[in-house]
């Protein structure tokens, strides 16, 4: 987990999953973890919308931890 969480460019995604993650690991539920997500990443981003981190943190999800992919994501444009 930790190998594949420094990949992760962007401060704001990294966060999210491994928010996401941990929260799952001591039992969250999903959906749980998912609306905590999305209000970390609106802490990191207090400008966008609840739709669009609701996006975002989604597309993560999916892609680090559903798929377990290491490319790239879309998303927003901060380090």
């Amino acid at each position: 987990m930790a190998a594949e969480l420094s990949r992760i460019a962007r401060k704001c995604e990294r966060a999210v999953i491994t928010a996401y993650q941990e929260l799952r690991e001591v039992g969250t539920e999903d959906m749980t973890a998912f609306h905590a997500c999305t209000t970390l990443y609106r802490i990191h981003h207090p400008e966008a919308s609840l739709n669009e981190a609701r996006r975002l943190v989604s597309e993560w999800i999916d892609h680090h931890v559903v798929r377990k992919s290491d490319g790239p994501t879309k998303g927003c444009d901060c380090d």
